[in-house]
């Protein structure tokens, strides 16, 4: 289907990027065989890293002529195999675009290339009294550029938006090594077919992006947050609801299950309040008049009262708020080191979740199978993980595939679909068809086709096939 990588290709890549740019010992190939998707590992044949536009252009090029495949890499947190060189091939690394080119005050915009860290990304525009809202629980490593890939989301996607709402134009590298500039840095555009939007969550599909335009907002001045406990999951799912038929717009709603919470302490090493509560909410707003937050959370606290909390827990400071979102972003982790697993990134309509973790708790108990939910309840975004735990292995070979489609068929007949911010990459693709039509599925291969004719950019993810 490819090519291998030989000592011309090598040699070439050399003469693009620099000698100290092009790696194919084993421990970097080794290094790069993989991202935090389960325990899948994938050799490439070769990593480069280069440091500029043509260099991508001309990298790409060569791959192009010589018919190699090529696998962009961010900082390697991706959870769906996006980044995994399924093919072998040059792993093409954007570690070297790290510049934050300019923050705009005046405009509430931003220039950053691809390889700069989200986390620092946000403090930088914080210190200019700029917000970017996106915020994966990777953000203190993923790279802006794989966020785009993936259009990440995060906890504050619920008032503020996900990747794609703040991108205004990007510069990117196609496959056949064409350098492009799409949208433009105005708030209204509509020359001609987005093509800005097209390559976000296209996940290194159709080409590499090198460097992103941003739009952002003026940073809240206050924020409060409280942990809501509740005797049971389902109190907890129907009030997720209930709080947005209030008038309240939250900045953050996350469900945590039990399980979930008992996972973060064993991770932490430390007690968190309430972990015996069947299920608990954590709920932030922000703002810039602390008087009106106070009513907000003020409401807030009736309406969960009302749909059966029996404690309410308010963060007086930074520390403790810090403290209650260090217990939250570490549940990912800390669940994954249970055992062997499987996390399925699903989203319904809010006033959906209910049914949907009752059928997803009906589905773990007819297959024998562990399951534990959290997530980004506020958007409907649930990430159900589902654990060997225990399980014997024969067992969980025969049975995982098939609780996996009867959850995600759950999913869909619900209103939602099968991936809220995780991607499709190599782990989803086989499920992808539940969600999406054959017409539909179609025109995208056509698109790919269109933009990769030889479909050397990172193949093998999104589609079972191109046929």
């Amino acid at each position: 289907m490819f090519n291998k990588v030989d000592t011309e290709v090598i040699e070439s890549l050399k003469k693009i990027s620099g000698s100290d740019n092009v790696f194919y010992d084993n421990e970097n190939l080794d290094l790069y065989s993989r991202d935090y998707t389960e325990n899948l590992s994938f050799y490439p044949e070769v990593i480069v890293k280069p440091a500029t536009a043509q260099e991508v252009s001309e990298i790409l090029i060569l791959a192009n002529k010589n018919l190699i495949p090529v696998v962009p890499r961010g900082g390697g947190t991706g959870l769906s195999g996006g980044a995994l060189p399924l093919y072998g091939g040059i792993c093409l690394s954007m570690e070297k675009f790290r510049k934050i080119i300019e923050i705009d005050s005046e405009n509430c915009q931003a220039t950053a290339e691809p390889g700069v860290i989200t986390q620092v990304f946000q403090e930088k525009c914080e210190e200019h009294g700029l917000y970017y809202p996106p915020d994966p629980s990777s953000r203190g490593s993923s790279f802006l550029g794989g966020n785009l890939a993936e259009c990440a989301g995060g906890p504050r996607a619920v008032k503020y938006g996900v990747t794609k709402d703040y991108v205004l134009a990007l510069e990117a590298v196609l496959p056949t090594g064409e350098i492009i500039n799409t949208g433009a840095k105005v708030l209204k555009n509509v020359s001609g077919y987005n093509l800005t939007q097209l390559l976000i969550g296209s996940e290194g599909t159709l080409g590499i992006i090198t460097k992103i335009y941003f739009k952002l907002i003026s940073l809240p001045k206050f924020r409060k947050v409280i942990l809501v406990a509740f005797n049971s999951i389902e109190d907890s799912a129907k009030t997720v609801s209930k709080i947005f038929q209030s008038g309240i717009t939250p900045s953050a709603l996350e469900l945590m299950e039990k399980s979930a919470i008992k996972a973060a302490e064993n991770q932490l090493g430390k007690k968190f309040p309430n972990s015996e509560a069947e299920a608990q909410l954590l709920i932030e707003v922000d703002g810039n008049y602390e008087d009106t937050l106070d009513r907000d959370i003020e409401k807030i606290s009736e309406t969960v009262t009302e749909c059966g909390a029996y404690d309410i827990i308010f963060a007086e400071d930074n520390l403790k708020m810090n403290e209650i979102w260090a217990l939250r972003r570490c549940i990912g982790e800390a669940v994954k080191s249970i055992s062997e697993y499987k996390e399925e990134d699903t989203v319904v309509p809010r006033a959906k979740i209910p049914e949907l973790i009752n059928g997803v708790k009906r589905i773990s108990s007819k297959y024998g199978i562990t399951t534990i939910c959290y997530g980004h309840a506020g958007d409907g975004n649930v990430h159900v993980n589902i654990l060997k735990d225990k399980m014997d292995g024969k067992e969980w070979e025969e049975n995982l595939d098939t609780a996996i489609r009867e959850i995600f068929k759950l999913t869909v007949s619900l209103g939602g679909t099968i991936s809220g911010e995780h991607g499709i990459g190599y782990s989803q693709k086989s499920y992808l068809p539940i969600a999406v039509g054959e017409t539909e599925l179609n025109l995208m291969k056509n698109i790919k086709k269109t933009m990769d004719p030889k479909n050397i950019m990172n193949p093998g993810k999104i589609f079972t096939d191109l046929s």
